[in-house]
């Protein structure tokens, strides 16, 4: 039996019916829900935290908890509310967490503020256990294309900004959010 095709692309259809395409696990669905709303959940960030980096990682996270906790969405806001609301509290917690960090950071003695631990001095076991984590990575990265692992890598370990990952792998901003979206819901 063919396989039925929606009615209307992804990107014109309602809140309502990519909301129901979310919940049949529809990429598509997701990616143009994400599209549409982007800009302004990460404009909604960055008044509050005020960078770049930061307005972008709490984007991502908002975005993720909207992909996990559909279910929970019951149409009695719209569905940018709700979307607002997932994003209030993740800049929340990211505020809370800073403020914590600056605390610690604050009342830390000048001596432990310098590393001691390296992969030189560490245990056999957690080198073992190091190079497991990192094969599981490096396998479950080897199910997307090169240049989404390179993204990744970009993005996670070398820290670049969004934009500049964006030029050096000659794709689109959203592209390259899309592409971490897909990635960091492999590796978790």
């Amino acid at each position: 039996m063919p396989r039925k095709r929606p009615l209307h692309p992804p990107l014109l259809r309602s809140d309502e019916e990519l909301v129901e395409g979310i919940r049949r696990d529809s990429e598509a669905d997701f990616n143009a829900l994400y599209e549409r709303y982007f800009q302004r959940v990460y404009s909604f960030a960055f008044a509050r935290l005020r960078n770049r980096a930061d307005a972008e990682e709490v984007v991502q996270e908002s975005f993720t908890a909207v992909f996990r906790s559909i279910d929970a969405y019951r149409g009695q806001s719209t569905l940018l509310c709700w979307i607002y609301g997932i994003t209030k509290n993740n800049v929340n917690n990211h505020l809370r967490r800073a403020k914590s960090h600056e605390l610690r950071v604050e009342r830390a003695e000048p001596g432990m503020m310098l590393g001691t631990a390296s992969l030189d001095t560490s245990t056999p076991e957690e080198q073992l256990s190091l190079r497991r984590y990192q094969e599981s990575v490096q396998k479950l990265l080897s199910n997307v294309a090169d240049w989404q692992t390179e993204v990744f890598w970009l993005r996670h370990v070398e820290n670049l900004p969004i934009g500049e990952i964006a030029l050096r792998v000659r794709r689109s901003n959203d592209a390259v959010r899309s592409s971490l979206y897909r990635v960091k819901r492999l590796l978790v």
